[in-house]
């Protein structure tokens, strides 16, 4: 697991997120059309309970994850000191394998940029954990 991204960039370079929502781990892989993170659940993260955190927190860390795709094609296109500003316009499909996810465990997460026009972008993204495919997420951005 890396926790910069290409070339020395690290997720704050990437994402306008910032501590506590941003909650990506690590950077895996990542390219002008897809990426891959690594996450630990952890109790900081929001929607947390005593036990974990609801599997609703699958949408943001696709978003997250597309946004890492999506960061790395503005820095090559715009340049590092680009707005980093972009929207998740909709949850298009969210399907949740689990209700719950445990303190602890690893998530991986892969997000693949399926359409793209203009500013707009559709992403379809899959979080595995454990060995078990945890949720499928289709979303919709948009990036000025």
């Amino acid at each position: 697991m890396a926790n910069n991204g290409p070339a020395g960039y690290g997720l704050e370079d990437l994402l306008p997120h910032r501590p506590p929502m941003l909650i990506i781990g690590g950077i895996v892989e990542v390219d002008a059309e897809h990426a891959v993170t690594v996450n630990t659940v952890d109790p900081t993260w929001p929607m947390a309970d005593r036990e974990g955190v609801p599997s609703l927190i699958a949408v943001e860390l696709a978003a997250q994850t597309a946004g890492i795709c999506n960061g790395w094609v503005r820095i090559q296109t715009q340049g590092p000191a680009s707005d980093q500003t972009g929207w998740l316009v909709a949850v298009k499909r969210a399907v949740f394998y689990a209700a719950h996810l445990p303190f602890g465990l690893e998530l991986t997460v892969r997000a693949y940029n399926t359409l793209a026009f203009d500013k707009f972008r559709e992403v379809s993204s899959r979080v595995h954990g454990d060995g078990r495919l945890l949720a499928e997420i289709v979303l919709q951005l948009y990036q000025p």
